[in-house]
């Protein structure tokens, strides 16, 4: 998969057009002139979703009503159009200039980025890193974003009604109601822990396969363990069986509190290094080293899948990673990932101008 051309207007400071070699391509320039502003729009226009902001319409320019980003991408020999149009309070895709849901969008381009934003993954709260797992699954199994939106408005119904539970003077008159919706999350949360407990089993697999961690960084081993809320309250083999039993031992619980307690949107990824947790005991370099590993074996499952690479985003490559390190990566990607990265430092594009297609930003223009 390549992205061959992107385009944007009334996207934050961006005006224009750039077209894209099929390896490395590399933005600079100054600071505030919009060069993460061009590798934002390409991760919106893969993902309808930025790694910035959860608001998209921050991405509106001054003096604009709606942003629009248009991309050419190439798979094998079909050339797809897709376009983004985002307004104060609506999105709209297309695809070859018709209008399509998001299940139909997804896919037709695919984009990782490695960021400063994206260091939530290892040091945030859970949900950055179950979206983290559920990014990586998506991409390979498309379908399991359905999944993931039907649990969410089942648990927005859910909670909906134990609020008006906790609420009301007779709370029992909801326990039918409530319990109904409970089947309907065991059977979407079952799906959904097996997904994400598989996709764990590849990026594990990747981790002790690939020798990235120490041909690039001399890094220790990392691997992840995915930690279902359910662990330790039984058999996590019968997780159907288990999920269902818990909800009715919590019910009164859930109740009192007026919202869910229970399911994989209160499940955590574990990040280790050497057997201990990163964002406890690793260094600011080590977290780095850790969440870029993580993307790569990203790429790297997505690529046995699908026998092709999506797109790469690396933001602010040298405030990351020293000269070595940095040529390291790029040699070790270079062939195989069309790769977009940026930076503030003339002499890192100067370095590679005959081996990357090189886009100085001025005022948001490439």
């Amino acid at each position: 998969m390549l992205l061959t051309r992107i385009e944007a207007s009334g996207f934050r400071n961006l005006e224009g057009f750039a077209e894209f070699g099929s390896g490395l391509n590399i933005f600079y320039g100054d600071n505030a002139q919009g060069k993460t502003n061009w590798l934002e729009a390409i991760y919106i226009l893969g993902n309808t979703k930025s790694f910035r902001t959860s608001q998209l319409r921050e991405c509106i320019g001054f003096d604009h009503k709606h942003a629009v980003l248009r991309g050419e991408t190439l798979r094998g020999s079909v050339t797809r159009q897709i376009q983004l149009l985002i307004a104060e309070d609506s999105k709209q895709l297309f695809i070859n200039g018709k209008r399509e849901a998001l299940g139909r969008y997804i896919g037709n381009l695919d984009v990782f980025v490695f960021s400063l934003e994206e260091m939530e993954v290892i040091r945030g709260d859970p949900g950055h890193r179950r979206r983290f797992i559920d990014r990586g699954a998506v991409a390979v199994s498309p379908r399991f974003l359905n999944t993931l939106s039907r649990y969410n408005q089942v648990i927005k119904q859910k909670n909906r009604l134990l609020g008006e539970a906790n609420k009301s003077d007779n709370p029992g008159q909801f326990i039918s109601q409530v319990e109904a919706w409970n089947e309907q999350l065991v059977e979407l949360g079952a799906s959904i822990h097996d997904q994400r407990t598989s996709y764990v089993e590849r990026l594990n697999q990747v981790l002790d396969q690939n020798d990235h961690g120490r041909a690039i960084f001399g890094a220790e081993r990392i691997n992840v363990r995915y930690r279902s809320q359910l662990e330790g309250k039984g058999d996590l083999s019968r997780y159907t069986e288990l999920f269902t039993e818990r909800l009715a031992l919590r019910l009164t619980a859930e109740i009192a509190a007026g919202h869910s307690l229970i399911g994989p949107h209160r499940d955590d990824l574990e990040i280790l290094s050497d057997g201990r947790e990163v964002a406890r005991y690793g260094s600011a370099g080590q977290q780095r080293s850790a969440l870029l590993l993580l993307d790569l074996a990203q790429v790297s499952i997505y690529n046995s899948v699908y026998e092709e690479s999506p797109v790469l985003l690396i933001d602010d490559i040298d405030a990351e990673l020293d000269r070595g390190r940095i040529e390291a990566l790029l040699s070790e990607l270079e062939g195989s990932t069309q790769t977009v990265v940026s930076t503030s430092r003339r002499a890192i594009a100067n370095r590679y101008r005959d081996r990357a297609s090189i886009y100085l930003v001025e005022r948001g223009q490439a």
